[in-house]
């Protein structure tokens, strides 16, 4: 099916955008340390999701949680 990558498509666009395309990195190591950084301090936590409501994973979760 062509959607079956459509999630990991606009994540990959959206680390591209935000991050790759505007560092220089030294080696490997550096990149891998970024790109952690970026999933669970910016992506997860601060960025917010049109699909969730324009809200972080993080909080979506946790409002979740609580109308559970």
């Amino acid at each position: 099916m062509p959607y079956d990558n459509a999630v990991m498509e606009s994540f990959f666009s959206s680390l591209k955008q935000e991050l790759i395309h505007h560092e220089r990195f030294e080696d490997r190591d550096a990149a891998r340390a970024a790109i952690f950084e970026y999933i669970e301090s910016f992506y997860n936590r601060q960025r917010l999701h049109s699909s969730l409501g324009y809200r972080s994973p993080e909080a979506f979760e946790r409002m979740a949680e609580v109308t559970n």
